[in-house]
């Protein structure tokens, strides 16, 4: 991939401490590409958010986004999925293999969750917490999954959603970079109405439509502000806003942790018209299995 300095894409991010005096943890990359296969424009979007004390939880994070973004420079693009999966692996290995050679990054983690736009199409992986949303035609979805204590008692129903917010086990992390144990990337990519695991990884690539919108951030903006919440903001802002707007609310309630968010917008003449997409029957659909 041939870097450039215009992508074909609408894209604002910012990262902020938060509210009580921690060091910022999160990081961020946004780059734009070029791949040499057929000239097609690409953007690789990331998120990581460290874990760990004595500033060992920023260093974990730079460097899962660093490896990360080495590793898929070079890439072609051909087999995107595998390269995804692949870099992400690498960056895990790399913040493991840093904090067994210091004594003050032992246990350092980060969570990780990329887009990597080729073209129309979007790919995702994801390890952690860190989530990467959809917003089309007023329908925002989640995307990726939580890889935490609680999302699993949610999915076992052990816990109700209001149970959920208030629980002491709120940020245990299941999965995260680090660690001598080698985390699984998540390569789905959930959508209303899927019924597997097979059928959320079949969805990469799947092509974006003009006016999509997707939303890239850290728990410390979810913590604090509602999926409603986002939505509306998605849906009422000027979309290159709207992040902004829902960093500030976050702040506003305490910012209690760190926040980052990366807003991509697809702008209306930006990609070629298609056939109308199937997505929004899925969401209908989910949405009347949910219902019924």
């Amino acid at each position: 991939m041939n870097p450039t300095d215009s992508p074909h894409l609408g894209v604002v991010a910012f990262s902020h401490p938060g509210e009580t005096g921690k060091n910022n943890e999160d990081r961020f990359s946004v780059t734009a590409y070029r791949l040499e296969a057929k000239d097609r424009p690409c953007l690789l979007a990331a998120v990581a958010d460290g874990i760990g004390g004595h500033q060992a939880g920023e260093v974990a994070a730079e460097l899962a986004i660093e490896t990360l973004v080495n590793t898929l420079a070079p890439s072609s693009g051909v087999q995107p999925v595998r390269e995804l999966r692949a870099a992400v692996l690498e960056a895990a290995r790399a913040v493991s293999r840093a904090s067994q050679e210091s004594p003050e990054r032992e246990g350092m983690g980060s969570t990780l969750s990329v887009a990597w736009i080729i073209g129309s199409q979007l790919y995702l992986a994801s390890v952690g917490d860190s989530r990467v949303y959809l917003m089309r035609r007023d329908h925002l979805v989640q995307l990726t999954t939580d890889h935490t204590w609680i999302q699993e008692a949610l999915d076992r129903r052990a816990i109700t959603p209001e149970e959920a917010r208030e629980h002491p086990n709120m940020h245990v992390l299941r999965r995260h970079l680090g660690g001598r144990q080698e985390p699984e990337p998540d390569m789905r990519l959930r959508l209303p109405g899927d019924r597997s695991d097979a059928e959320s990884e079949a969805n990469q690539g799947m092509r974006l439509e003009p006016g999509d919108q997707l939303l890239l951030c850290s728990d410390g903006l979810t913590d604090l502000v509602t999926y409603a919440e986002i939505r509306q903001a998605l849906a009422e802002s000027v979309p290159m806003e709207a992040g902004q707007s829902l960093g500030d609310l976050a702040r506003a309630r305490g910012g209690h942790d760190n926040i980052t968010v990366i807003s991509i917008e697809i702008p209306q003449a930006a990609l070629p018209k298609k056939r109308r997409s199937r997505w929004l029957l899925w969401f209908l659909l989910g949405i009347i299995a949910v219902e019924g």
